[in-house]
């Protein structure tokens, strides 16, 4: 090249000289394995070329193979993978060493050319002068061929790619680092420890199979490859892409195969050789389609804001060696910032952290005339170190700063702000990818906004239709949480309950309605109220789960229900289990012990009117949790749900249950997401003061108030109560007599008393409430029961119980 280069050098176009000056800058590196490619890249920039291609003579010398090509693909220029070496093709000819110039005529006329389309093209094959021979061949379109200078720099090019005999062989004996060679008839590959260490595979494990290497990567990249490792389907001379590689936690890793496919000869198989690298750690070239393509597909499947600022980041960031990227949305002439990056507020301005006050600060856009003119103008504005800015933007990016704005159709989606700390110089190739991000950016984060908004709606409703907060119970602990599905925004069906009941009982209750819909939502209401409204009237737990069966039946719905209804004696520690259709309650003991209640079941909901729901006992001693949970929790694609619950019983069992709602958090965040899932744990403590309670079954005869009167008399002398005797004899009376009056069947007298509140409660059949009279006359002969019973107690009132009733006071007892 030296001789080439060196005649007649001061009368040449600029262009030549350049051509020799960057030629002369690739020699430089003689072993780089970009040598051969970025030297025929030279044919493409300044001989006019639009296909380049390097031949070689296989290791039989009858045929030329396609080594390396660059430019538009070889089919639509007609150009064939190998040539014989005797023949008469262009190629063959420059091989012998004579060059060669075609026009549009002469390749009319060359059959062996099979030309696919319709231009007309200009054809330049010469003869590669080093020891292994080989040409190069270039095409060209321009309407007046290649031109003197084009011919002078096409003759640089053939000099600088003279290749060494050993270049032209088929197979070097060694891998270079990163290096591949498959066999195409075979799938065997042979590659370096290196490769081996990218897959996260073992040496020692590898099969050498093409197809092991093929399963680890990510199903949707896998057409990509393919096309790649079937040579039916391969371009020869050249290939890139990039992919992605599953790994055992966190996203897949991109990698970046560069190959080309080598004829091996007369009876050897084709090859494909080339290397594979970690495209996170090559050298960021700004000016690669690649980079906005990775980032369209991760904004393609970005759902939430949040998704959508990481995909920003992951981008732009490293490529670009950037120091702070920061993306907001623009609401109501403020910037909201949704992602920065990094998340850490020391890395951010002191006036960021004072004015903005958090590392996810909001502030009026007219803040910062800068950025504010930025989004006015809609283009991205570019500031090099020194520049003027106000002191909220100039100290993001000291050594130059990128304002983004992000444009999605007729209106700004926000901003995404870029610092450097060192000054940093600003391409041309980069500012064209940076407006390329942003016009992605912007349209991605109007779609994910939409999607954030419709699922705060849906997952408001959702909340309506559950429990606001829990009671607090006697003796116990509850947390709940719903965490609503990210696969769509259909309401869901799963719901929880907790009700306190009478005597230190406490009903949990878990469900699920078939379906995610607006019906299944509603239905889901109904069927919470139900159970609840049963529950307080005083039911056991299996008529509560009979009636809400017989209702939903009633309802002529095609949807069914699963619940789980557990009805806890908080002062025995004893509960009582009823399933219809769903998972059993997981009980964790207090010595980490974890089981799966063996609890009988009946069908679910609305599927079988005359259906029996039995109920099972449960045992609970202090410090004994229980787990309630529906299927989304617990079933997934990759796991049913016998797996699923004891993978749910083992975390249990790891969990703290001094703390339930971080082991709630703990549990929501293994959950797959692709359902609604609720959750429900209640620790039970025990209670530390167990009331006193009697009852006393009142007969309907003539002493019957007298008989109530002694049996109270009795009962509060034994507990030690002797303050307010009176005023709760005088209660005992009035209630009893309404009731034997008033009712038929049985009467029930029960006495309670906690601490220092007593409590006397009548409960007979009748579910009429008694009504206090709103005025008596003088010389009305009753009535004035309920007045007294207000009167002397600290407070009054009435309870559905199961076929009837209870009318209750209570009285503060004087020390």
């Amino acid at each position: 090249m030296a001789n080439v280069v060196g005649e007649g050098a001061a009368g040449r176009s600029t262009r030549t000289l350049r051509a020799e000056g960057a030629l002369t800058a690739i020699a430089v590196d003689p072993e780089s394995p970009e040598r051969v490619r970025r030297i025929l890249e030279q044919a493409l920039v300044f001989a006019g070329a639009v296909f380049a291609a390097v031949y070689t003579a296989g290791a039989d010398g009858e045929l030329l193979y396609l080594a390396e090509s660059v430019g538009v693909p070889r089919t639509l220029c007609g150009v064939r993978d190998s040539y014989p070496v005797a023949g008469r093709a262009p190629v063959a000819e420059a091989h012998r060493g004579r060059p060669v110039w075609l026009g549009p005529d002469d390749l009319a006329a060359q059959a062996q050319s099979r030309r696919v389309p319709s231009r007309d093209f200009f054809l330049a094959a010469l003869p590669l002068r080093g020891d292994g021979g080989g040409c190069l061949l270039a095409v060209g379109e321009r309407a007046d061929g290649f031109d003197a200078d084009d011919r002078f720099c096409l003759g640089l090019v053939a000099d600088a790619l003279a290749l060494p005999a050993q270049a032209a062989t088929a197979e070097a004996a060694d891998l270079q680092p990163g290096g591949f060679s498959l066999a195409m008839d075979t799938g065997r590959v042979r590659v370096g420890e290196d490769i081996l260490e990218l897959f996260g595979l073992d040496p020692d494990d590898f099969d050498g199979r093409v197809e092991t290497l093929l399963s680890l990567t990510v199903p949707e990249d896998l057409p990509s490859l393919m096309s790649v490792v079937e040579a039916d389907h391969m371009t020869i001379g050249d290939r890139e892409l990039e992919f992605r590689v599953l790994q055992p936690t966190g996203p897949p890793k991109w990698l970046r195969l560069r190959g080309r496919l080598v004829h091996g000869g007369e009876g050897r198989p084709a090859r494909l050789v080339g290397s594979v690298a970690d495209a996170s750690t090559l050298r960021s070239d700004i000016t690669d389609v690649a980079r906005v393509q990775r980032l369209a597909a991760a904004l393609a499947t970005a759902v939430t804001v949040r998704d959508v600022g990481k995909a920003v980041v992951a981008a732009l960031r490293r490529p670009l060696r950037a120091d702070r990227i920061a993306l907001a949305e623009l609401e109501s002439e403020r910037l909201v910032v949704t992602v920065l990056d990094p998340p850490e507020p020391e890395a951010w301005p002191d006036q960021w952290r004072a004015e903005w006050r958090t590392e996810w600060p909001d502030a009026p856009v007219r803040t910062m005339p800068t950025l504010a003119a930025a989004l006015r103008e809609g283009r991205a504005g570019i500031w090099p170190a020194g520049s003027p800015l106000e002191t909220a933007l100039a100290q993001v990016g000291p050594g130059g700063l990128a304002v983004l704005p992000l444009p999605a159709g007729n209106r700004m989606a926000g901003a995404c702000l870029i610092g450097w700390d060192i000054p940093h110089d600003f391409g041309p190739d980069e500012r064209a990818l940076l407006t390329a991000a942003a016009g992605l950016a912007g349209q991605a984060l109007m779609r994910a906004r939409a999607f954030d908004a419709e699922h705060e709606l849906v997952g408001m409703l959702q909340r309506q239709l559950l429990p606001r907060r829990l009671p607090r119970l006697p003796g116990a602990v509850a947390v709940a949480r719903y965490l609503p599905s990210t696969a769509g925004l259909e309401l869901g069906g799963d719901w929880y309950d907790v009700i306190p009941l009478p005597d230190n009982h406490v009903a949990l209750v878990i469900g699920d309605v078939q379906g995610h819909s607006a019906g299944a939502a509603t239905l889901m209401g109904q069927m919470r109220t139900a159970l609840r409204a049963y529950a307080v009237e005083g039911h056991p737990p299996d008529v509560v789960v009979s009636h809400s069966n017989r209702l939903l039946m009633d309802m002529e719905t095609d949807l069914f229900a699963t619940c789980c209804y557990v009805d806890v004696d908080m002062e025995e520690g004893l509960a009582w289990c009823v399933r219809a259709g769903h998972l059993p309650p997981v009980l964790r003991h207090p010595d980490g012990r974890t089981e799966i209640a063996e609890v009988e079941g009946g069908p679910p909901l609305g599927v079988v009117r005359q259906s029996d729901f039995p109920m099972s006992p449960l045992r609970l001693q202090p410090g004994t949790m229980v787990a309630l949970t529906t299927d989304g929790l617990v079933e997934s694609h990759e796991a049913d749900i016998d797996e699923g619950m004891d993978r749910f019983a083992r975390q249990l069992s790891a969990a703290d249950p001094a703390h339930l709602g971080p082991v709630a958090d703990a549990l929501l965040g293994k959950a797959p997401r692709s359902d609604d899932v609720a959750l429900l744990l209640m620790r039970y403590d025990g209670m530390a003061s167990r009331p006193l309670r009697e009852s006393w079954t009142v007969w309907r005869v003539p002493q019957a108030v007298g008989h109530a009167r002694r049996f109270t008399r009795r009962t509060l002398r034994s507990w030690g109560v002797t303050a307010d005797l009176d005023g709760a004899l005088l209660v005992v009376s009035e209630l009893v007599t309404n009731a034997l009056v008033h009712t038929d069947g049985q009467v029930r007298l029960d006495i309670t008393l906690v601490n220092d509140r007593l409590r006397l409660a009548v409960a007979d059949a009748s579910p009429r409430t008694p009504v206090k009279p709103t005025s008596i006359g003088w010389e009305a002969t009753g009535g004035r029961g309920i007045l007294l019973v207000e009167a002397v107690s600290a407070t009054w009132g009435t309870l559905p119980v199961s076929g009837g009733k209870q009318v209750w006071a209570e009285f503060v007892l004087r020390p």
